[in-house]
């Protein structure tokens, strides 16, 4: 069984998306970040800040075991 996608409490700046999904699939979270940037400000004309906060408010937090707010 695959592990749920979840926000991390440790290591995160903002609302800990990049560092889950850098978690979640072994990635290092300083690439995450900067590929998020780039193709936000770069690639959609900002729509990336968007998918952010969608992210943010959809993915639990780990440890938790609220539901996802949507």
């Amino acid at each position: 069984m695959q592990s749920q996608l979840r926000r991390t409490r440790d290591g995160r700046w903002m609302g800990g998306v990049c560092a889950g999904i850098a978690k979640q699939y072994g990635w290092d979270v300083n690439l995450v970040r900067l590929v998020f940037v780039l193709v936000s400000l770069l690639g959609t004309l900002g729509i990336g800040v968007l998918v952010y906060l969608v992210m943010w408010a959809m993915i639990p937090l780990e440890d938790s075991s609220a539901t996802p707010r949507w």
